[in-house]
């Protein structure tokens, strides 16, 4: 079937990376979610994983501040463990790396509106995961 709407488990290949997920201990579960971003990010030409990797973001950024849960029957039924902070950072380097390849994963769709909300979900999930740094004011200036 391929890829059939625009969210993180949308593809055959996420929904399977979702099942991956499921069947295994959920200590090793982590180490699953690393493993596709490291290698999406690492990928050079064709990126076999961003599939994988964007549904990995889509979890990490999920209890995050502003964050989305993943309730769609073609994600995960196992609840996720609490993710190291440092995977934020790798998630949003991976999801980089995908929104930049223009023959990716996005390339398939007829419709070019299709592409657009992907590219849409991408950048939402991206802000989650690197939120904005707050701003400080350097001086306080006295009027």
């Amino acid at each position: 079937m391929g890829t059939w709407d625009t969210g993180p488990f949308d593809n055959d290949t996420a929904a399977d990376f979702a099942g991956a997920l499921d069947d295994v201990e959920p200590e090793a579960r982590e180490a699953l979610i690393r493993g596709a971003l490291i290698r999406t990010i690492h990928a050079t030409g064709y990126l076999a994983e961003a599939e994988e990797a964007v549904a990995a973001a889509a979890l990490i950024a999920a209890p995050c501040p502003g964050g989305e849960p993943v309730d769609t029957p073609y994600g995960p039924k196992t609840p996720m463990p609490t993710f190291p902070a440092e995977l934020r950072a790798l998630a949003d380097e991976a999801l980089d790396h995908i929104a930049g390849d223009e023959a990716g994963p996005a390339s398939g769709w007829v419709d070019p509106e299709d592409w657009k909300q992907w590219l849409a979900m991408l950048t939402s999930l991206r802000a989650v995961l690197a939120p904005p740094p707050p701003s400080i004011a350097l001086f306080d200036v006295q009027p």
